[in-house]
C-alpha cells in the first residue's frame, strides 16, 4: 500500500473507492471509561464477565449492553469483545468501552482498534491509564461502511474459526492430562483406575536402576557439538532453540556427557509445571551433550521408551522423590544423590499393555500437535490479512 493511495492491500471484489480520514471519536457513538462502583455490588449481581483487568481489583463499570461493543485495555491493547449475547458484562476503570455510530460498524471498529497501537496513549506511571479525550482525537483511517461490514464480518467469522480450534486444543489437553492421572497407578497402588480391555495381570514394580543405567561417557574428544538441554515444556531440544543463544561454549563441552536417541534426561531444575524437575526422552532422533548439571539415564531391560516417557509426564514419581530428596541448597534446584534417584520405583505392566498405553498417547501427542499447527496457522493467517487488509 502507498500512503497516497489511501487503500488497503487486499480488499473485496467491487469496493474501490479510497478510504477517509477520520478521528475514533467520529467513528463512535459512545467512547468512555467507566463510572465506578464496588467490587462488592459487582460480586452481589451476578457472575458476568469482567474486561480490563486481572479480576475485580476495587472497582468496576456495570454495563447494560444494547450492542456490540469494542473494549480498549490499559495498555491499549483490544482486551475483549463483548457480544449482545451476555447480557451484562463489567469493564474495570482500565478500560474504555467503544461502540460504532450508525455510518459506521462496529465489528469493523473492533478489528481496526486492534491493529492500531493505542498503547502510547496510556499514562506513564506504574499503573497507565486511558485518557478518552486523547484516543478520541487519534485518527485513522476507513473505508465505507459496506466495506466496513464486509471486513468486520469477515474477521469475526475468522476468529470464530480460531475459536473452535483453541477449544478443540484445549479440551485434547484437559482430556491428555485427565489420561494420564488415570492409566498410570497412583503413588501406594498397583494398578489404574482405567486400563484397556483384555489387560487384568497385575503391573509389577521395578527399581529404575533394574531397567536404566546412567550414562557417563563424556564427550572427551569433541566430535559432537549439538549441545542439548532439557525443558519441562519442550523436552529435549536444542539449547540454541531453547535459549536464542548458545550458553555452552566448544571449550567446555569435552565435559559433557553424551547423550544418544531414546535416552532419557532429568533435569533437577524446579518450576511450576515440575516440582521435582522434569524428565524426557531425547526424541530428536540425533546424538547431542548435555551438562554434566544433568542426568541421563539409557533403559537396558525390556520396558517400553515410549511407555516409560509417559510415565514421566505423570506425578506418579513425584511422591518418591519428595519423600527421598530435597530441594538443595538453591530453591529452584532439587537435590537428589544418583543412588538414591536409580532406587526410584518404577510401575511396569505386561509389554503389550505397555505398548498399548505409548501408542495411546503417542496418538493424542499427534493429534494435540496436529490442532495446535491448525491454530497457529490460522492465527498467522489473521496477523497477515490484518496488516493486508486495514491501511
Amino acid at each position: 500500500m502507498t500512503e497516497q493511495a489511501k487503500v488497503p492491500a487486499i480488499r473485496f471484489a467491487g469496493f474501490t473507492d479510497p478510504w477517509e480520514q477520520r478521528k475514533l471519536g467520529e467513528l463512535s457513538s459512545e467512547f468512555q471509561s467507566g463510572d465506578f462502583i464496588s467490587a462488592e455490588e459487582i460480586l452481589g449481581s451476578g457472575p458476568y464477565p469482567v474486561y480490563g483487568g486481572n479480576g475485580l481489583r476495587g472497582y468496576a463499570k456495570q454495563y447494560n449492553h444494547d450492542g456490540f461493543y469494542a473494549l480498549i485495555g490499559r495498555q491499549g491493547a483490544l482486551c475483549g469483545n463483548v457480544n449482545t449475547a451476555v447480557g451484562k458484562a463489567y469493564f474495570t476503570e482500565h478500560a474504555v468501552a467503544v461502540k460504532a455510530n450508525f455510518l459506521h460498524d462496529t465489528r469493523f471498529l473492533a478489528h481496526l482498534l486492534g491493529c492500531m497501537d493505542l498503547g502510547r496513549y496510556s499514562g506513564q506511571s506504574a499503573q497507565p491509564g486511558l485518557a478518552v479525550g486523547v484516543l478520541k482525537e487519534v485518527e485513522t483511517t476507513v473505508p465505507s461502511k459496506a466495506e466496513q461490514q464486509a471486513i468486520g464480518s469477515f474477521f469475526s467469522r475468522l476468529d470464530s474459526l480460531i475459536t473452535l480450534h483453541q477449544r478443540k486444543y484445549d479440551k485434547l489437553v484437559i482430556f491428555k492430562k485427565s489420561m494420564l492421572e488415570k492409566m498410570f497407578p497412583k503413588d501406594g497402588e498397583s494398578v489404574p483406575e482405567i486400563r484397556f480391555a483384555g489387560f487384568t495381570d497385575p503391573w509389577e514394580q521395578r527399581k529404575l536402576g533394574e531397567i536404566a543405567d546412567k550414562v557417563t561417557e563424556k564427550n572427551l574428544d569433541g566430535n559432537i557439538t549439538e549441545v542439548l538441554t532439557n525443558s519441562a515444556e519442550y523436552g529435549v531440544i536444542n539449547q540454541t532453540e531453547f535459549f536464542d543463544h548458545a550458553v555452552a561454549k566448544e571449550s567446555n563441552i569435552a565435559g559433557y556427557y553424551v547423550i544418544a536417541p531414546g535416552d532419557f534426561v532429568y533435569n533437577p531444575r524446579i518450576s511450576a509445571t515440575a516440582p521435582v524437575g522434569p524428565i524426557r526422552r531425547n526424541t530428536l532422533g540425533i546424538h547431542g551433550v548435555m551438562s554434566p548439571l544433568y542426568t541421563v539415564f539409557r533403559l537396558t531391560d525390556a520396558v517400553d521408551g515410549t511407555y516409560l516417557s509417559h510415565f514421566f509426564k505423570t506425578n506418579g514419581w513425584h511422591g518418591f522423590m519428595k519423600l527421598e530428596g530435597n530441594s538443595g541448597a538453591r530453591s529452584d534446584r532439587f537435590s537428589i544423590g544418583d543412588a538414591t534417584f536409580f532406587e526410584m520405583p518404577i510401575p511396569v505392566p505386561s509389554s503389550s499393555e505397555q505398548h498399548a498405553i505409548g501408542s495411546f498417547f503417542s496418538r493424542l501427542d499427534d493429534l494435540i500437535t496436529l490442532h495446535q499447527r491448525k491454530l497457529e496457522l490460522l492465527q498467522n493467517i489473521k496477523k497477515s490479512l490484518l496488516d493486508k487488509m486495514f491501511v
